[in-house]
């Protein structure tokens, strides 16, 4: 008996469910024999009969059928999805009578999976069969893997379901606000509203602003409480670093706009020049002005297994940038900002943006979008009020009671009356974590949206993403309500990947858009 996919889990077909590396031995062997391997791949959530009759039709291009799905970790249809784990679809797969093997995907791409089976043929719906409507553009890469092993394309032409449309209006994946309000959505045609609002930004050159950060991750293992201190002692595993603050910023906006340039300032001591510039995007520039006596702000978190953070060190110096420096980064400013038809200022309170630089963009930034940040350095001293105006604002809604002083009143009522009466912006958007966000533009009503996911992996610069993709969509005009509901779908995203391993994806964005709105 071969070793299957997980030797731990037992499936009632046996042999029939594989590990990638023995399905890729077994494809070898079988087209040695001179018999036809054919490959499906796909996520199928949901059974049903498009998939069925898409199977049927796949086992008669050749003499050995293989499926392919996707595993948990790389799915990416919004929230609640898959509803069925990789183990239960493997099981349903390999349940059918036509299908010979089943193996379970470790990657987001079917390339992985081409390469490795190296099928005769491989097959998929009529759906895909026009490249030019397919808005991952991951056809076109399957194809030429496929042919580069000697393989060929198949397109299938059975009914069609959609099994994102089936889950979302059948299965009670959703809570009821959240389904309501995606229901609501659909009635209005919000997803054909989307694409072009995203086109529309694409266009836009853009200047990020703001404080450069290392996220420094150290993953240990909780051993227990020090018998002579009042201390829990861990052992240490793993350290990660990642290119944080207004870097994480550029990256998001870089996927969603062809140009971006970063104006920064980096601490000659310890500067982490080269991961800072190893880590931006190839449509990122950077220019970084160097602080002599202080090092670039790393905030050290130890985390342990489950993801959980149980403490972290801060090594910075957060006073006031002065003299020559904060002159010379003015001048910066006053002469890039002009140029660019968005300016991002992600303000961390960290010493870089003082009020003279605050100046310079406010009166040079053609379009202003500012975050403020609040801390565990600077809580209480780093509000948005410190700008006299903004064209956009993005702050979460302990920021805006700080910043208005009013701890208790609705959120809608800081939002619409007491934020705009200190600070001169018509449109804000305060971000609730779990409770979703609210958006708001002077003369419409307060917008709520529900939180798009309850499960977060890392929360760290989620609010960033989130600001990050809205600034350009509300400077090139997209209507508030729907920049909260993209807003979200990035947050919702964002908090799935650990720290800054890699940046919120334009297709992924829209093929997470399309699964909610299906």
């Amino acid at each position: 008996m071969t070793e299957s996919v997980t030797p731990s889990h037992r499936y009632p077909q046996g042999d029939k469910v594989q590990s990638l590396a023995e399905l890729g031995a077994i494809s070898h062997r079988l087209r040695a024999e001179g018999r036809t391997v054919v490959l499906c791949h796909g996520v199928f959530d949901l059974l049903h009969l498009g998939h069925v009759r898409h199977l049927e039709a796949a086992r008669r291009e050749g003499d050995v059928l293989m499926v392919t799905i996707t595993a948990d970790a790389f799915v990416n249809k919004g929230p609640g999805r898959p509803v069925f784990g990789e183990h239960q679809r493997a099981e349903m797969l390999a349940s059918l009578a036509h299908v010979d093997y089943v193996g379970i995907n470790d990657a987001a791409s079917a390339e992985t999976v081409i390469h490795a089976i190296k099928p005769d043929v491989y097959v998929k719906g009529s759906d895909y069969k026009d490249s030019e409507t397919d808005v991952t553009g991951k056809i076109v890469a399957e194809r030429q893997a496929v042919e580069e092993h000697g393989g060929c394309i198949v397109f299938t032409n059975e009914l069609v379901f959609s099994s994102s449309s089936l889950i979302n209006n059948y299965l009670d994946v959703y809570d009821p606000t959240l389904k309501d309000y995606l229901a609501g959505l659909r009635q209005r045609d919000a997803l054909s509203q989307v694409r072009p609002m995203l086109e529309r930004a694409a266009a836009l050159k853009v200047l990020v602003v703001g404080d450069a950060i290392v996220d420094d991750y150290q993953y240990v293992t909780a051993l227990g409480k020090s018998p002579k201190e009042n201390m829990i002692a861990t052992l240490h595993r793993e350290g990660e670093l990642f290119a944080g603050g207004c870097i994480a910023a550029a990256n998001h906006v870089a996927n969603f706009c062809a140009e971006v340039e970063v104006v920064t300032v980096l601490g000659r001591a310890d500067s982490h020049e080269k991961l800072i510039r190893d880590s931006l995007l190839p449509n990122v520039t950077l220019t970084a002005l160097l602080r002599n006596g202080a090092p670039t702000t790393r905030k050290c978190r130890f985390i342990d297994s489950g993801m959980r953070k149980l403490f972290e060190v801060y090594y910075m110096d957060d006073t006031p940038t002065s003299g020559r420096q904060e002159a010379e980064l003015v001048r910066v400013i006053a002469n890039r900002a002009p140029k660019y038809d968005l300016v991002i200022v992600t303000d961390f309170g960290h010493g870089m943006i003082t009020a003279p630089v605050i100046k310079a963009l406010v009166d040079n930034a053609r379009f202003l979008a500012v975050n403020t940040q609040t801390n565990s350095a600077n809580t209480g001293f780093n509000l948005i009020t410190r700008y006299s105006k903004a064209d956009y604002i993005c702050i979460d809604a302990p920021e805006a009671k700080l910043a208005t002083g009013d701890r208790y009143s609705d959120i809608s009522t800081i939002l619409s009356k007491h934020l705009p009466a200190r600070i001169d912006c018509n449109r804000i958007t305060v971000t609730m974590g779990q409770e979703g966000a609210a958006t708001w533009a002077k003369g419409k009503k307060v917008t709520r949206v529900p939180a798009f996911t309850k499960r977060a992996l890392d929360t760290v610069g989620a609010g960033d993403a989130f600001l990050a993709v809205t600034s350009p969509l509300v400077a090139a005009g997209g209507p508030m309500d729907l920049v909260g509901f993209v807003g979200n779908a990035v947050g919702a995203i964002k908090v799935g990947i650990v720290g800054h391993r890699r940046s919120v994806g334009r297709v992924e964005l829209i093929k997470f858009v399309e699964r909610l709105l299906k």
